[in-house]
């Protein structure tokens, strides 16, 4: 029946994810180019990351389901041979997500993209562009990652493992035993998720660091400095004010043989450059409060602008969970570079936990009833990535310091977007990684399992731990009890990750070591928001994100809730003071 029910859970959050998919697609396509192919696509590959990083805490629950918490002890209906079908049962899916990632990320989206880019609007009209020219076309540019696939596989296929990880005595352990004896078809696997992994650990701790430090600050001040009424009629003053001067210059001009001297002319040109700027201004100050537009728009910018304070109050919530974060990783990280039971030779492997780590204390205790843990660990991946979306859309898609493509709400085109979403993919096996071995190692090997430390009195009968609490031990890699060996089972997802740290220790080592690199970035990052005020991009072009900037960015606190205010009522103050500033195309704070 629990079996039952976590399986039922997965499927909501499948579901849900679903949703959540769609929605980032939708909001940050652009309307005028979007193609069904390019949002299925999306979409799907967006659901599946999700979906296989969101497995972990099913896996985790599902092995912890087999014993009690209480008394350390295996249930009764937990025979070895049901466990084992558990384990089986997971390892399918898993390997089934992991492969589907895998084609998704180099085969999928690649011929997606050039299907795309083959399409000729003027060709497909006169017919000289047909179904099978435009298949041919992107297939052939796709045959090279098809070879990358092929030779991916058959690396890892024949690849060596680490000598040095066998040679170890700490491999004689059972747990390290069931790791390193696997099959060629798990070793190619293994090789290619490692890869993987690595590749998107170093994207990750770019843009998923960055944008954990900015997704907090970003919501503590969306709110904007002025309200969308007051925001029009204050442009439409400036703006008033801008063509009576330009008119006044232009009449000095009238008469005169040379024209505009050349301190006017400038004058006038720096007016004209005024005028462009408040014209794009007064339209999206329109678009803002909802002139022109149905009822349910209105409404909608009507609700979002009561709730806006809430923001404030979810940014500070955010920014504590972030530091929760930053402080559980560092913890670990300082743990296992001190401890581990075999350093470089298995990419530093925790055996178990030596120093009290609060991410993983939360989970291992809220695991114990089910499905608050699954609960919590949703919103912490939707959280991670969230932030990754933002480190994306801030960043922007970028080979050194050329930006290729850039990721704005409503203005991505399908390549970049198609781009972000393998960037996402890579991303979110980097945190596959990072949850199980740095937020939440012990939750995420053996959630809340634990075993009776004591012998029993007769032999083959289980230890009695009901009035022996002290006996009660959490289940560790390195417990050889043999009622541990008994009641421990180790998650899958744990399992799978530390096959390839053990098996390629090149891997492990870059993935550990990267995770400083990360906590180092979003401290700076994070340091930098904090004090700095952001600048408007005066030269950015773009009216809407300029305008969001200067709107979002550049506030005190009393004015925003006046502009909320405002914003709830559709009315603005009568009195708009313009300042030289204002009047130079930014709004006085």
């Amino acid at each position: 029946m629990q079996t039952s029910l976590i399986w039922v859970t997965y499927a909501v959050a499948i579901v849900l994810l679903l949703a959540i998919a769609s929605i980032f697609v939708y909001i940050y396509q652009t309307p005028r180019d979007r193609a069904v192919s390019v949002t299925i696509v999306c979409i799907f590959t967006t659901n599946a990351l999700l979906a296989t990083v969101l497995l972990m805490p099913v896996d985790v629950a599902l092995v912890s389901s087999t014993s009690s918490s209480k008394d350390g002890r295996k249930k009764d209906w937990a025979t070895p041979n049901r466990v084992d079908n558990i384990v089986y049962t997971l390892k399918i899916v898993y390997y089934t997500l992991y492969s589907l990632d895998a084609v998704l990320c180099l085969l999928v989206v690649p011929f997606t993209y050039f299907w795309y880019e083959e399409y000729d609007e003027e060709a497909a009209a006169d017919g000289s562009q047909t179904f099978g020219s435009r298949l041919w076309g992107a297939f052939k540019y796709t045959i090279a990652f098809i070879l990358l696939v092929v030779i991916l596989f058959l690396v890892g296929f024949f690849v060596p493992v680490a000598r040095k990880a066998k040679l170890d005595k700490h491999m004689d352990l059972d747990y390290f035993k069931h790791i390193l004896a696997e099959n060629h078809g798990e070793r190619a696997l293994s090789f290619a998720l490692g890869l993987l992994i690595t590749i998107g650990t170093l994207i990750y701790l770019i843009y998923t660091a960055a944008g954990l430090a900015l997704l907090p600050v970003a919501l503590i001040k969306s709110a904007p400095s002025i309200s969308a009424p007051s925001l029009a009629a204050n442009t439409a003053s400036q703006l008033e004010q801008n063509r009576e001067r330009q008119r006044q210059l232009e009449g000095r001009n009238e008469g005169r043989e040379g024209g505009l001297d050349a301190r006017d002319r400038r004058e006038l040109e720096a007016l004209v450059r005024e005028e462009r700027t408040l014209i794009r201004r007064e339209r999206l100050a329109a678009e803002s409060s909802g002139e022109d537009r149905n009822w349910l728009v209105k409404s909608w910018i009507k609700i979002e602008a009561v709730f806006r304070p809430l923001k404030l109050v979810g940014g500070l919530l955010l920014m504590v969970l972030a530091l929760l974060i930053f402080v559980s990783m560092l913890i670990t990280g300082i743990d296992k570079a001190k401890n581990s039971i075999c350093k470089v030779n298995c990419g530093y492997v925790l055996g178990h936990i030596n120093i009290f780590q609060p991410m993983n204390w939360i989970f291992v205790i809220s695991s114990k009833v089910f499905p608050v843990d699954y609960i919590l660990f949703l919103l912490l991946v939707l959280f991670l990535f969230c932030a990754s979306v933002v480190g994306i859309a801030t960043v922007g898609i970028r080979f050194l310091w050329i930006v290729l493509f850039k990721i704005r709400k409503g203005h991505t085109s399908p390549q970049a977007l198609l781009m972000a979403t393998v960037m996402l993919t890579l991303i979110v096996l980097a945190l596959n990684y990072s949850v199980a071995m740095m937020i939440a190692p012990q939750y995420a090997t053996f959630g809340p399992q634990t075993y009776c430390d004591r012998a029993s009195r007769h032999p083959g009968e289980q230890p009695d731990c009901s009035n022996h609490r002290s006996a009660i031990k959490h289940c560790t890699e390195l417990a050889e009890n043999p009622v541990a060996k008994e009641v421990c089972t180790p998650s899958v997802a744990s399992t799978f990750i530390n096959r390839v740290t053990i098996n390629f220790p090149f891997f492990g080592v870059v993935d550990f070591w990267a995770q400083f690199v990360f906590l180092g970035i979003y401290l700076i990052v994070f340091l930098t928001t904090l004090f700095r005020t952001p600048k408007l991009d005066t030269d950015q072009m773009d009216a809407d994100l300029e305008e969001e900037e200067e709107e979002g960015l550049l506030a005190s606190t009393s004015r925003r809730f006046n502009a909320t205010w405002q914003d709830i009522t559709g009315r603005a103050k009568k009195n708009y003071g313009t300042t030289n500033g204002d009047r130079n195309g930014s709004v006085s704070a």
